[in-house]
């Protein structure tokens, strides 16, 4: 028998009690990961393995906004998944406009900021934590809701340029494009979330930086030269702070 992947090592997962972030635990689960299941749900999160045995994790409650306060919990784990998310559909009112970039985009900044910086706080550690993005291909493409595209651009935005610093030795970013899969947020998605959840952890074995899960065959080669502009544009148009 094979060693298991996530053997020894703690994930925490944002947006635990969706559609996807179940199945990611599961999986990871399935693959030998600690988990810590990171959720502004009240309700208890209760997993159940496919052997039919209830599956061992550590449940965390917060909110958006409060993303210090998690710095002990996260202390503690090997990788981050940012996983949660907000679609307001159609809605355009200004308290949509605020949810969308708190949620997927602002959220997720503070997150991988404050990962980073304990990423970074321990340059002795024999292996890198790891950050992964869950971006969403409304990066790129119509996701027929506005605010979801606006924000979620945003936040790979915000993603592609601050790796320019905090990727380094000890942290290895790795961004997840996903495209429509079934969930509360996106019922008609085409894909189930196990199987996004497997492909996810699969192409995590390879080693990719760039995980890309959908139907849609435009975005395998529109996604990776968006990545590779930016980064171009980015380095030549900003610099590191000297403080």
């Amino acid at each position: 028998m094979s060693e298991l992947p996530f053997a020894g090592r703690t994930v925490a997962v944002t947006g635990a009690s969706g559609s996807l972030g179940r199945a990611l635990l599961l999986e990871l689960h399935r693959q030998g990961a600690a988990l810590v299941a990171l959720t502004s749900s009240d309700a208890p999160l209760s997993l159940t393995s496919a052997e039919g045995q209830a599956v061992p994790l550590e449940q965390v409650r917060w909110h958006c906004g409060e993303e210090q306060q998690l710095q002990p919990v996260l202390e503690r784990c090997d990788v981050l998944v940012v996983n949660h998310g907000f679609n307001s559909h159609a809605d355009r009112s200004a308290e949509a406009v605020l949810s969308s970039l708190e949620v997927n985009a602002l959220s997720s900044w503070r997150l991988l900021e404050l990962f980073a910086g304990i990423a970074n706080a321990n340059p002795a550690r024999p292996v890198a934590r790891e950050l992964w993005m869950n971006t969403s291909e409304a990066e790129i493409q119509a996701a027929v809701s506005p605010l979801y595209e606006i924000s979620k651009r945003l936040q790979g935005q915000l993603l592609s340029l601050r790796s320019l610093d905090l990727a380094g030795p000890q942290l290895r970013l790795r961004r997840l494009v996903l495209g429509p899969f079934r969930s509360a947020l996106n019922p008609i998605g085409v894909m189930s979330a196990g199987f996004v959840a497997r492909e996810i952890l699969r192409q995590v074995r390879w080693n990719w930086g760039l995980v890309i899960v959908t139907p849609n065959p435009l975005t395998y080669v529109l996604m990776p030269l968006a990545c590779l502009s930016r980064w171009l544009y980015f380095q030549a148009t900003s610099k590191r702070s000297a403080s």
